[in-house]
């Protein structure tokens, strides 16, 4: 299954270092589970968006996931990816940058032909093959048609593919500069919430984040003095105070780590999918491992 992780210091940038796929059992064992590229999204200090990414697996390119991304942002995003749809290149390998933003996604929608009808000529936005850039594309032009409002964007095209498309899972994380979004959609895939004071839940400690395996490792030793609001795939610390978010539930959080937190997509799917309905390799892509 996809790792998903986002975080956001905002409006003060912090160091962060992060280690993809830096497991404590075999590296090649560990990337046959989880094969298919690893990234990271940041922005710089004038708010240019930077990904660092590879496309390929850790026995492939053990650099590339052992080494330690050394990067400075005020909102961060990573995804560990396990394909289900689109071949390992660089531009199927997330997170994918628009209109100045970073989005990841973890999860499978089907009927991509019909969904690039209703893009139509916003289909340019889409570089790649897979479905996780379309559904984001699909994001940028209900933005764009809002006015910007990026919670009514996320809303209204999440709202149109659980309405009219097969979907496992819509779960994604998507940074601008200073704001964070988080959606969970159904309740199909988890994703947590973690609201963490300046040195945490101890006090004057460094954030050090740890996946299950170490999948993903995240550390920063600003956050000791800053506080964070922290979104992940699985809980990555004792601390008792991740929550889950509810099937359907968006989160927005702002500079000043203000939470809105609406349940935006209720009820299940039209054409809820399940593992029994997905190719098996597709099926193998979406299984906690």
């Amino acid at each position: 299954m996809c790792r998903l992780f986002g975080l956001t210091s905002a409006p003060w940038r912090t160091h962060a270092t992060f280690w993809l796929m830096d497991a404590p059992d075999s590296l090649r064992d560990q990337s046959h589970r989880e094969p298919d590229g690893t990234g990271i999204g940041f922005f710089d200090v004038d708010g240019t968006p930077r990904v660092d990414k590879a496309p390929m697996a850790a026995y492939r390119d053990s650099a590339f996931a052992t080494d330690a991304k050394q990067v400075q942002s005020a909102t961060f995003v990573a995804h560990i990816r396990y394909a289900s749809t689109g071949g390992l290149v660089p531009r199927n390998t997330h997170p994918f940058a628009q209109d100045g933003r970073l989005f990841a996604h973890n999860g499978v929608i089907e009927g991509l032909d019909a969904l690039e009808a209703h893009l139509g000529p916003d289909r340019e936005l889409v570089a790649g093959d897979t479905d996780s850039e379309r559904f984001f594309a699909l994001i940028t032009r209900e933005i764009r048609a809002h006015g910007g409002d990026v919670t009514a964007g996320i809303t209204r095209a999440a709202g149109w593919i659980a309405r009219n498309l097969p979907v496992y899972a819509l779960n994604l994380v998507m940074v601008n500069p200073e704001h964070l979004w988080a959606l969970r959609y159904p309740e199909t895939h988890k994703l947590y919430v973690l609201h963490r004071p300046a040195g945490g839940q101890h006090g004057a400690r460094h954030l050090d984040h740890s996946g299950t395996a170490g999948r993903m490792r995240v550390h920063s030793r600003d956050l000791a003095a800053t506080a964070a609001v922290v979104i992940a795939s699985e809980r990555m610390d004792d601390n008792p105070h991740w929550r889950l978010l509810s099937p359907g539930e968006l989160l927005h959080i702002g500079p000043d780590h203000h939470v809105d937190s609406r349940v935006v997509v209720p009820g299940a799917p039209t054409h809820r999918l399940t593992l029994g309905d997905l190719h098996p390799d597709v099926a193998a892509s979406q299984q906690a491992v």
